[in-house]
Formats: C-alpha cells, sequence, structure tokens
C-alpha cells in the first residue's frame, strides 16, 4: 500500500471515529428528532440545502472566479452532509441532541437532494453533471450512516461504557484528522495558492458569512440550535463535494484544492461569528466550569 493510499485511508478513518466520538453520547430518539419537529427539519434543509444553492450559484454567476472556485463553491453548497460538524459543536458547547438530529436528516436527505439538483443544475446551466443516487448514498453511508448507527446501537446496549469511549475515540479522531490532513495540505498547498486572486479569498469568506447567517436566522429561538443550524450551513462534505466535481468536471484537476481552499476559509471565518455570538447572547446561566445548563436557552422576548 502506498503511502498517499495511507493517507487517505487515515483521512476517511478520523471522519468515521469524528461522528462515532459524538454518537456514543446518543440515542436513537436524538437521531430522529428533527422528523418529530417539522417546522425545525423545514428550516433545517431550507438553510443547509435550498437557499445555500441559490446563493451560491448567483455568486457563480456574477462574478468572474477562477472555474475550479466556481466548481468548489457549487459542489460544497451541494454535500450539506458536515461529518466534522459535531467536533465544532463540542468546542462551542452546543446542544448535542440537535446536532445528531440535524446530521442524520441532512445525510438522509442529501441522497436524494444532491442528484435531483445536479440535475436541475444540469436543465439550467446545460452542463453534464452526473451522478447516482447510489454513489452519493455510499459515501454519506460509510462516513456519516454507519458511524452514527454503530455509535447509537452501543449506546443503548451499554450507556456507561460508550459514553466512557466517547471522549478518547473523539481525541484519537482529532489527532488522526491532523495527522492524515497535514500530509494532504502540504501537497496541495502550491495548487491553493496558484488559486488565490481574482477576489476569490473575499467571494469565498463573504458565501461563508452568508451560510453562516443563514443558519442562524432559521436556527429558531433556542440559542444552541440556532449557533448549531449556522455552523452545519456553513460547513460541508468535502469528500461528497469533490465526488461530483470528479464525476461531473473529470478534466478539472484544481477543484480539489479549491474545496480544500473553501476549508481553510470557512475555518478563519468561523471564529469571528463564535466570539461574536459569546458576546451578543451570554451564557449568564451557565454553572462554573463552563458546562452547558440542562435547560434550554431561548432569545428572551
Amino acid at each position: 500500500m502506498s503511502l498517499v493510499s495511507v493517507i487517505t485511508l487515515a483521512l476517511k478513518a478520523s471522519v468515521f471515529l469524528t461522528v462515532l466520538g459524538f454518537a456514543l453520547n446518543a440515542t436513537l430518539a436524538d437521531a430522529t428528532c428533527l422528523f418529530r419537529a417539522p417546522g425545525k427539519l423545514l428550516r433545517a434543509l431550507l438553510s443547509m440545502t435550498v437557499i445555500t444553492l441559490v446563493v451560491a450559484v448567483i455568486i457563480v454567476a456574477i462574478f468572474d472566479l477562477y472555474p475550479p472556485v466556481k466548481i468548489a463553491l457549487v459542489t460544497l453548497a451541494l454535500s450539506p452532509v458536515p461529518p466534522l460538524l459535531p467536533g465544532k459543536i463540542i468546542k462551542a458547547g452546543g446542544g448535542e441532541s440537535y446536532t445528531i438530529g440535524l446530521l442524520t436528516a441532512a445525510a438522509l436527505f442529501s441522497i436524494v437532494s444532491i442528484p435531483l439538483s445536479l440535475e436541475l443544475l444540469q436543465r439550467i446551466f446545460g452542463i453534464p453533471l452526473g451522478m447516482t443516487p447510489w454513489a452519493v448514498a455510499i459515501i454519506v453511508l460509510t462516513t456519516v450512516l454507519a458511524p452514527l448507527a454503530v455509535g447509537i446501537v452501543l449506546h443503548a446496549l451499554a450507556p456507561a461504557l460508550a459514553e466512557s469511549f466517547a471522549k478518547p475515540v473523539s481525541l484519537f479522531a482529532r489527532i488522526l484528522l491532523t495527522v492524515s490532513a497535514l500530509p494532504i495540505l502540504f501537497a496541495a498547498w502550491p495548487s491553493v495558492w496558484s488559486l488565490i486572486g481574482n477576489g476569490t479569498i473575499v467571494t469565498l469568506a463573504v458565501f461563508v458569512a452568508i451560510c453562516l447567517a443563514i443558519g442562524h436566522l432559521l436556527g429558531g429561538p433556542d440559542l444552541d440550535e440556532k449557533r448549531t443550524l449556522a455552523l452545519a450551513t456553513a460547513s460541508h462534505h468535502p469528500g461528497v463535494a469533490l465526488a461530483v466535481a470528479h464525476a461531473s468536471f473529470p478534466g478539472q484537476k484544481l477543484a480539489m484544492s479549491a474545496v480544500v481552499l473553501y476549508l481553510l476559509v470557512s475555518a478563519f471565518i468561523v471564529v469571528p461569528y463564535q466570539k461574536w455570538f459569546h458576546r451578543r447572547y451570554p451564557r449568564v446561566d451557565a454553572p462554573l466550569g463552563g458546562a452547558t445548563p440542562p435547560t434550554k436557552r431561548v432569545i428572551s422576548a
């Protein structure tokens, strides 16, 4: 097995373990919570799929960006299944139940929404954008639904044992992600750098900011859910995006670099949002030590 294969396998394993570590604290009720709240489910899907894709298409149509950057924007907007979202929410102190429900709903919906969106874009722009529901399902199953199911089953069979393993698994996943991502970033950096210019950074930053705003506005009165949806709307599944790009634009070798560039810009733009959120909605009801209180926090009238 080559070094590239080992790094790729380690990266996939880190994503799997990230979701698993979060799911070890979850239940089936958490995974299905949004299906019992149609209003929340509709707002979440509108935020993560419909509105985000419309914004991406408008940006691509208006601005004179490099072709790989245009491809990255549209394919990322088509991929509303952020497998690394749980890690972001844990760091932010967000609600676990809503996050699990959001991840589950987005993963299931993407199996249908991505092929349908590709078909619609193909009819509008006349560009072949072929990717079957089965191809999407395989990626979503292996990186999101499978680790979710494994974690939930283990929690149901042995809750105390599963919860005791949750933090070590999450920690190992973060270490493995860092170790496997750094070589890829180092190798891709020259091509990533070649895409900088022509307003690319500003455009990507604006897109991330708009996604955060969409999720924040549609997140509802619960503050944890508002922040979670904002982060989820600005986060996307790079594996799905790259698969769509490869299937639709096999000649665009820089599409992967454009996706990497987006992930870097997104990581920087999310930080000011988090700081603004904490200033705007201080956790005055949080107990000492920074633990999340058991009661929901909502925006007061």
